[in-house]
């Protein structure tokens, strides 16, 4: 298998077998991304291949500067964001959960349970239970929770991905917990036990 360098390097020259093996070597962690934005996975699909022919098309212009998954990310965080603006337009109704109280930052966490049919019953429903939070959440929080508690990414990739500040991003990502637990608290699926997101 060519090293990441060497498929970019034939794919900026138009090697199409090149790109698909950059695309194979991605497409699952990207559609992860665009799933856990969108919640739909047609939509998620769709927006991965955006997210790749727009990588397709500007290829050429890709410097290196960050990781080449880095800038994927980006491409695909962009097309969920753009989706979800016009989508939210269309409905012409927000389900943004309110951030105005100011608490202290707790994490939403699974139990980790390996374990009895009633804890997997728990289990399943709060993790259908974050993932409704998390559409709840506005896409600006959705993105930066997405990427740090599910696709691993480190705050100065995401600060790379989003062209954002470290502090930004934190910030931003403490937000997001936070209305992420509001809601789950609200709706009854969590316990001040606190516990991540997975």
């Amino acid at each position: 298998m060519d090293d990441e360098k060497s498929l970019i390097a034939r794919a900026q020259k138009g090697d199409q077998e090149a790109f698909a093996a950059l695309m194979e070597a991605n497409q699952g962690r990207i559609y992860n991304l665009t799933l856990r934005m969108t919640g739909n996975p047609e939509d998620a699909a769709e927006l991965s291949q955006e997210a790749f022919f727009n990588a397709w098309r500007g290829i050429s212009k890709f410097q290196g500067d960050s990781s080449f998954a880095t800038w994927l990310y980006r491409l695909a965080s962009n097309a969920c964001i753009d989706f979800l603006r016009k989508e939210k337009r269309r409905k012409n109704i927000s389900m943004t959960v309110s951030l105005d109280d100011e608490e202290e930052e707790r994490q939403a966490e699974l139990p980790d349970t390996r374990c009895s049919p009633e804890q997997e019953v728990e289990r399943k429903e709060l993790r259908a239970a974050i993932e409704e939070g998390l559409q709840a959440l506005s896409e600006e929080h959705r993105q930066v929770l997405v990427m740090r508690e599910i696709s691993g990414l480190s705050y100065a990739e995401i600060g790379a991905v989003l062209h954002l500040e470290e502090g930004t991003v934190k910030s931003r990502i403490a937000r997001a917990r936070l209305a992420l637990r509001k809601f789950l608290v609200s709706s009854g699926n969590f316990s001040d036990s606190a516990s991540s997101i997975t």
